[in-house]
């Protein structure tokens, strides 16, 4: 897309709007299954750190999880070392009281996880609440500040028949009320369009008086860049995106783009857009290097609409019904996702209510009757265990999941003031370190057993020889190659 005429502003528009950078976080996991390793990350640092980004944001749920689960590694070491060598503030993100599972967790281990990311340098905690109870982010935004972390609090964008403007202005006024230090809408299906946001926008500018917000809109529906555009417009202060190989698609927009409509508009950005150039370098030939997809502006689908799951779950479940040889059905689960979804009460579909309504459309599709079987954890969705829901389920689904309304609770859950940390402590020994016992609370024994041990060193530089030669040497079908390099041929053989 090429960026905009410049025309008249909105009074209420901002003449700076700084860019945060999440291809270190949510780019890849969008893009990549969050596979991108410290590793990958350490020889870029220094020039992610010129672009002029307002934050980087290097941690999320995802990335937490896939880091212990699959990659290995400790993701405590990651924040800190990443926090060390970058000068622009690091920001990470947590799911509330969910932290970065799909389980809920007391305050009292939220309380420690903000010690001890504040305590490796972290600073900026975002959080969010899917169900948009910010009774669920309380103990996160307070823990923060106690430990010297600002906070940026999100509010989950949606359609439904209750989420209006109205519900996002309530829920903006509930956020200042906790002393949020900025405020994003967090779109993460990609469903906010021009329209909308030119209600939307200035509604919620209004309710927040001083506090800056932040947009975070994924390109799933390719209207994102316009409508960061009505945001600049609008009076947002920050904006997320990815540099351009890891922008798009599922992705956020690229940076590249976003610097263009802003600069058209007669707005800063801030960004040395040589930096900006060179780190978009290094994560193209990454992506070549390691045979990882490059982002695609997508085509607008407006079935997105209705069925609403994010590109990321449709890439998974494509994968999954291929393995069952139930491909061809993929049309048949999406629609039902969006009957599952009107008949829950319109939940979110972001973690980990997006899988919940997929595995309830999948049963309902295979058993050929709706809700025959209905997960335990969908049942405790219903009932209110992980907080006050949008809407009441519809009747059908309460009959068939033998749900009385009185059985659906709007109260926070019980056990979330109750402590773990000195029952951890005492199976851990007084040596246990505060990230020792997070890692515990959050995966068993063998799992935190398997992460790479502390203190691995990771190089804080590359250059174009040194990708070359390790590149030559990773593949399997090249056997000799002759480099010239500085006036010098070398020879390279297996």
């Amino acid at each position: 897309m090429q960026a905009p005429s410049a025309g008249a502003q909105p009074a209420s528009a901002r003449d700076e709007f700084r860019l945060v950078d999440v291809t270190l976080r949510d780019a890849h996991q969008c893009l990549w299954s969050t596979r991108m390793t410290t590793e990958m990350m350490a020889p870029i640092v220094g020039t992610i750190d010129r672009v002029g980004y307002a934050f980087i944001n290097i941690l999320g749920g995802a990335v937490f999880d896939v880091c212990v689960r699959y990659l290995h590694e400790d993701p405590f070491e990651r924040v800190g070392l990443l926090c060390e060598r970058f000068e622009t503030p690091c920001d990470g993100l947590t799911r509330g009281q969910s932290l970065y599972t799909f389980e809920l967790f007391p305050d009292d281990i939220v309380e420690l996880n903000s010690k001890a990311l504040a305590k490796r340098g972290l600073k900026l905690l975002t959080v969010y609440d899917a169900l948009n109870d910010n009774r669920n982010i309380e103990s996160s935004v307070r823990s923060a500040h106690e430990h010297g972390m600002q906070v940026n609090a999100m509010m989950t964008y949606t359609l439904s028949p209750v989420h209006t403007d109205a519900y996002y202005v309530q829920r903006a006024r509930e956020l200042v009320a906790l002393k949020a230090d900025y405020i994003s809408i967090k779109d993460p299906t990609g469903l906010l369009t021009p329209e909308r946001a030119r209600t939307l926008f200035p509604a919620v500018v209004a309710a927040v008086g001083e506090v800056p917000l932040r947009l975070h809109s994924h390109c799933q529906s390719a209207l994102s860049p316009e409508v960061y555009q009505i945001a600049m417009q609008s009076g947002f202060s920050l904006g997320d995106t990815a540099v351009e190989p890891l922008a798009n698609g599922a992705s956020l927009p690229a940076a590249e783009e976003i610097e263009r409509r802003a600069r058209a508009l007669g707005i800063r950005t801030g960004l040395d857009l040589g930096a900006l150039q060179e780190s978009s370098q290094y994560f193209d030939w990454l992506a070549e290097r390691e045979s990882k997809p490059r982002g695609e502006v997508a085509a607008y689908d407006p079935a997105l609409y209705e069925h609403q799951v994010p590109g990321g779950m449709i890439s998974n479940l494509k994968s999954q019904l291929q393995t069952m040889g139930m491909q061809s059905r993929l049309p048949e689960i999406l629609v039902e996702a969006a009957q599952v979804r009107q008949d829950l009460g319109y939940p979110i579909l972001v973690s980990p209510f997006a899988q919940y309504i997929i595995t309830q459309a999948v049963l309902n599709v295979v058993q050929g009757e709706r809700y025959r079987t209905v997960p335990d954890e969908v049942r405790k969705y219903a009932l209110g265990y992980y907080g006050r829901l949008a809407s009441r389920p519809s009747d059908e689904f309460l009959e068939r999941a033998r749900i009385r309304d009185s059985e659906i609770s709007d109260e926070r859950p019980a056990e979330l003031s109750r402590g773990w940390v000195p029952r951890l402590r005492a199976e851990l020994g007084s040596q246990a370190s505060d990230e020792e016992l997070l890692l515990r609370a959050f995966y068993d024994k063998a799992l935190v057993a398997q992460l790479q041990p502390k203190g691995r060193r990771y190089g804080d530089k590359t250059t174009p020889l040194h990708e070359l030669i390790r590149y030559l040497g990773n593949r399997k079908d090249i056997h000799c190659a002759r480099i010239r390099f500085a006036g010098v041929d070398l020879a390279v053989s297996s």
